[in-house]
């Protein structure tokens, strides 16, 4: 059995796994119920999914063209840096819009405090010990 046979099976791998993890996003996307859940869906499963297409295609042009690919190797990166702060500020705006969530989606950030919504003019939180 040739390297080549077994490169073939491991970027088929990383195409079905990436196609996967696509499609279950999208599912979390249009299946889960409130906003906070719907943001598991583009930001962890979608994520792993577009870098494992990039693995793939890292694997398949740097052998056919026997030199490592930056390109990938960047779209890679930019994707890893760029979901999780966009993610983050998604749950900031939704947690300071005080969007509605279903009861699965427990507890009580320190954004929804009365202090931090604005409707008492606190610049500071009274538990943090400094008077």
């Amino acid at each position: 059995m040739s390297i080549y046979v077994i490169l073939e099976g491991v970027i088929s791998f990383f195409l079905i796994a990436g196609g996967a993890f696509i499609f279950i996003g999208s599912l979390g996307m249009t299946h889960l119920r409130d906003f906070y859940m719907r943001l598991h869906g583009p930001t962890k499963a979608t994520t792993m999914g577009i870098g494992c297409i990039l693995t793939a295609s890292m694997l398949y042009f740097g052998i056919i063209d026997s030199y490592p690919v930056i390109q990938e190797m960047l779209i890679a990166l930019f994707l890893f840096i760029t979901a999780p702060v966009s993610a983050h500020l998604l749950a900031k705006t939704g947690l300071h819009q005080q969007l509605r969530r279903v009861e699965k989606t427990r507890g009580e950030p320190a954004e929804l405090r009365d202090e931090e919504v604005g409707k008492k003019p606190v610049p500071h939180h009274s538990d943090a010990g400094h008077d």
